[in-house]
């Protein structure tokens, strides 16, 4: 894996003063803009001095802030030229062709994440899971549907599952104001990482909350403020993200947490299914089969019956 600025970034934010943690932020966010800015034109649009800028390279291990672009030039480049290469890859291939070859991928993906799966984390994460009080899963962009995965089959098997869906960082904060020691945040991230999920998870941090990390790699800057480490293989095989390995993780997250309590989770279920059934929730919106024949449109059947 290549070592760049922005993964150097990602390394030492945490021991970063508060205003190089701002300049880090806007970098990670924005790099395609920062790459185009001198010192002084991103000190302005942060509204801090160019020294401080200056001073924010230098801390990071270059030897002045032109060294530091041409650094954020060729990772820019780097980034650019992926796209290139999928193009390559994929240009001359029949339909057929580009389906296995993703597929594969997928497979190799889920292989390598057997392999290198911590299996003790995973316990630990079980556990922490079902032991906290209240639970906040934060996953934003690309990763938003692993996070309402996750949280749509936690809310059956135990209570107090907040997901965290915002547009800021102050609304994050807002939501989780009354996290502490007795709850537990889980922070989904993978590339392009989210400054957002990491300032959530630094603030959980800091609250004493247990803090698990489902991401790429130990390099990941997610890895920062957690404890608990579930670490998925998830390469960009298109213009997508592929994200098989880590929904695969979070299934086996809630089947774990199924078998560790199971009386709990038939309670919940068998009192799921009864509200179900008492407000016919399910009967407009899907599919029954009753002597080989669809139940649609009930309530107009009935009518007419």
């Amino acid at each position: 894996m290549q070592y760049d600025v922005l993964d150097r970034i990602r390394e030492q934010y945490k021991g970063m003063s508060k205003g190089h943690k701002k300049i880090a932020s806007f970098i990670l966010e924005h790099y395609d803009q920062a790459v185009f800015m001198t010192a002084a034109r991103l000190g302005d649009a942060l509204r801090i001095s160019e020294s401080t800028v200056v001073r924010f390279a230098a801390g990071i291990g270059y030897r002045g802030y032109p060294e530091f672009q041409r650094a954020l030039e060729e990772c820019v480049q780097n980034k650019l030229s992926s796209v290139q290469k999928i193009d390559a890859k994929y240009g001359h291939s029949t339909q057929s062709e580009i389906l296995t070859s993703v597929l594969t991928a997928d497979m190799e993906k889920l292989q390598h994440t057997i392999q290198h799966l911590d299996a003790a984390a995973f316990e630990t994460a079980v556990d922490t899971i079902l032991g906290a009080d209240h639970i906040y899963i934060m996953g934003l962009r690309s990763n938003a549907p692993l996070a309402e995965f996750l949280h749509f089959y936690l809310n059956m098997i135990r209570g107090n599952v907040v997901l965290l869906k915002t547009t800021s960082v102050s609304e994050t904060f807002e939501q989780m104001i009354r996290i502490d020691e007795r709850d537990c945040f889980v922070g989904i991230s993978f590339p392009r990482y989210s400054m957002r999920t990491l300032k959530a998870m630094e603030f959980a941090n800091d609250r004493n909350a247990k803090v698990i990390a489902i991401t790429d790699t130990i390099h990941s800057p997610m890895n920062l403020y957690s404890s608990c480490n579930l670490l998925a293989r998830s390469d960009m095989v298109s213009i997508v993200d592929s994200l098989v390995a880590p929904l695969s993780v979070i299934n086996a997250l809630v089947v774990a947490m199924c078998l560790k309590c199971p009386q709990e989770v038939k309670r919940n279920l068998d009192l799921l299914e009864q509200t179900w059934n008492n407000y016919q929730v399910y009967l407009n919106d899907e599919i029954n089969f009753i002597d080989d024949e669809p139940i649609l449109n009930y309530s107009l059947r009935k009518e007419e019956s």
